[in-house]
């Protein structure tokens, strides 16, 4: 047999059972000794090439939460919010499902991207088939500049994330698991909850005071946020941060205005593994970037990632690049597997290659896909 017809045979496996015998399947799952030491494998591999080291296979790691979580399971999305055996049982079928990769951050409690503009007061709609919308609040930037740093312990969703991480990674004790990261959406982003993207950008060029002052509160909140987060661990290890809009900003305003954010961040959590994901195109910010701090940088699938190397020049691990919509939810698993080859022979000679999507895992991503990009990163050789 073909590896494309074992992968296209798991691939149906997967499909051929209802909803109900997923579910029935998932509230028995534990995860066997096999997937366990696979899963650690995986993992410490990860840890090597994140730190640019030359594991002797190259680590598969996705970032992955609910756009997709809940269309791969077939339930609806507030159920996956809202039922945490649900929400564990998922997780641990991910593990079992897929052993060699990695999972970014892995079990992560959000609600979409809702937590950290619930903290603020923002407008939150739920629906059952995609992540929760986020209405701003007051675009008047003066506004929040006057506005305090949010507490993570009382405000919005972030105490009920806070108590679930710590139920679930006790629960996850007893399968001989842990979480060992947690994320959060970046200072831009944030920022552009509040107000409206437009009165942001708008105003990082007419009123840079203004928006300095509203990004100081939001680095500090988001910092006592993850550390909020990191404490509910028995084994905490990094952080992910999400912020795509700053791949919108030109390498002026972005040295004046972000970057003093992103180095406070960054250089609060050293010591740990710090990853930045920024899936917009931003090749003019690539030197920059490199200098602020993260280990991993996880970016669009539109910047080629040979050029990404060349211009971070060995200071940060990369994470990409295939094409997560053209080519994993569209591709076939051959079109994924030549994609997948062509950009490990790209970045992976010399160490600091993680295989990934050029972003997160779209929704109606193909399980087949994913085992694609698993089989290139078995197959693929260091010179």
């Amino acid at each position: 047999m073909t590896i494309h017809m074992v992968i296209l045979s798991l691939a149906n496996d997967h499909r051929s059972k209802s909803d109900n015998e997923v579910m029935d399947q998932m509230n028995t799952m534990t995860v066997n000794n096999a997937t366990l030491s696979s899963n650690a494998t995986a993992w410490n591999r990860f840890l090597t090439a994140a730190h640019l080291g030359r594991p002797d296979q190259v680590p598969v790691a996705l970032i992955v939460d609910s756009p997709w979580l809940p269309g791969y399971a077939g339930i609806d999305t507030r159920d996956y919010f809202l039922f945490s055996d649900q929400w564990l049982q998922i997780n641990l079928d991910l593990l079992q499902r897929f052993p060699d990769a990695v999972w970014i951050p892995g079990f992560w409690v959000e609600f979409g991207m809702a937590v950290e503009p619930s903290a603020f007061g923002c407008k939150l709609r739920f629906y059952q088939d995609r992540p929760p919308s986020v209405e701003p609040l007051i675009p008047d930037l003066a506004f929040w500049a006057r506005a305090v740093p949010i507490n993570p312990a009382e405000d919005g969703l972030m105490p009920l994330v806070l108590r679930l991480y710590q139920r679930m990674d006790q629960r996850l004790k007893a399968e001989g698991l842990a979480i060992h990261m947690v994320a959060a959406r970046g200072p831009l982003t944030i920022a552009s909850w509040l107000t409206g993207i437009t009165p942001l950008m708008e105003g990082l060029a007419s009123q840079p005071e203004q928006v300095s002052k509203v990004l100081e509160t939001v680095t500090t909140s988001l910092i006592r946020w993850l550390e909020a987060q990191l404490s509910t661990l028995r084994q905490p290890e990094g952080i992910l941060l999400l912020d795509d809009l700053v791949g919108m900003v030109s390498r002026r305003t972005y040295q004046a205005l972000v970057e003093p954010h992103l180095k406070r961040i960054f250089e609060h959590f050293s010591g740990m593994l710090r990853i930045y994901h920024n899936d917009t195109p931003c090749p003019h910010l690539l030197e920059s970037l490199a200098q602020a701090g993260f280990d991993v940088f996880n970016f669009s699938h539109q910047t080629d990632i040979g050029l990404v190397k060349e211009k971070m020049a060995g200071r940060v691990a990369l994470m990409g690049n295939i094409a997560p919509l053209d080519l994993g939810v569209r591709g076939t698993p051959e079109q994924v597997f030549a994609a997948a080859m062509q950009c490990l022979d790209k970045a992976a000679p010399g160490g600091g290659m993680i295989l990934s999507f050029g972003g997160g895992v779209s929704p109606g991503t193909l399980p087949e896909n994913i085992d694609v990009l698993l089989e290139a990163a078995r197959t693929w050789r260091h010179a």
